[in-house]
């Protein structure tokens, strides 16, 4: 009767928090429009200081997320005494690379994390006036 006790008090759900906990690769959005492209990264509980993001030399944007968490309340210090039965540390960490398309201004691409979500903007370049392909040519 005791382990199934035991076991009952420290089952993966007890206090609702699975002992199991899996980052799943976030959802993402991403949208054009006339102007630009948006990528929406959906990250609930992270920060903008889990996020890097970066463009390498294959011209891609790198996505890099990483986050460390000590499940330990504030109260927990290295002169408590205390023998721990259950302790649980989380590490989450997530990279992803998209090829930035030609039209994009390289230098202008900007980010904001707002609501659990990363936004991503890639302004495109504005269109040139190209000259027609065939013309007359004056001669002087």
């Amino acid at each position: 009767m005791l382990p199934s006790i035991f076991n009952d008090f420290f089952r993966d759900d007890y206090l609702g928090v699975p002992v199991r906990r899996q980052f799943a690769t976030p959802a993402v959005n991403i949208k054009e429009t006339d102007k630009q492209y948006d990528i929406q990264v959906a990250a609930p509980g992270m920060t903008k200081d889990d996020f890097h993001l970066s463009i390498n030399s294959d011209n891609e944007l790198v996505i890099s997320l990483e986050k460390k968490q000590d499940n330990c309340p504030e109260k927990c210090n290295k002169e408590e005494k205390a023998t721990w039965l259950r302790r649980e540390f989380s590490y989450v960490s997530y990279n992803q690379n998209f090829i930035i398309p030609d039209d994009v201004e390289i230098e202008k691409i900007s980010a904001k994390m707002e609501h659990g979500v990363l936004s991503i903007y890639l302004p495109k370049k504005a269109e040139e006036t190209k000259l027609p392909v065939s013309r007359n040519i004056d001669i002087q």
